[in-house]
């Protein structure tokens, strides 16, 4: 079982570093709608950092759930249209 922790961890890690990279923000300065952006991939960092963080304590479950919310951040937002995304595999669009 615990194999497969590691490995979902490894892939979930792997998919919101590719997501944080690829969450282009698309609303124009001083705009509301550019600070939700902004606000959301704050957020989605925040949560890769404490994944990795969880990483080096040895606590793959946190981990795996922190990768995962900060994928939803970026998911809620590509939907929301606040993201320039157009990768239907890292993306729900």
């Amino acid at each position: 079982m615990a194999a497969n922790l590691d490995e979902k961890v490894e892939r979930y890690e792997r998919l919101l570093r590719e997501a944080l990279a690829k969450a282009d923000i698309s609303p124009i300065e001083n705009s509301h709608m550019r600070t939700v952006a902004e606000d959301y991939k704050n957020m989605a960092r925040s949560y890769y950092e404490d994944g990795i963080h969880f990483i080096k304590s040895e606590d793959p479950v946190n981990a795996l759930i922190c990768f995962s919310y900060g994928h939803a951040w970026l998911d809620a937002g590509a939907r929301l249209g606040v993201f320039d995304v157009d990768d239907d595999v890292l993306f729900t669009i």
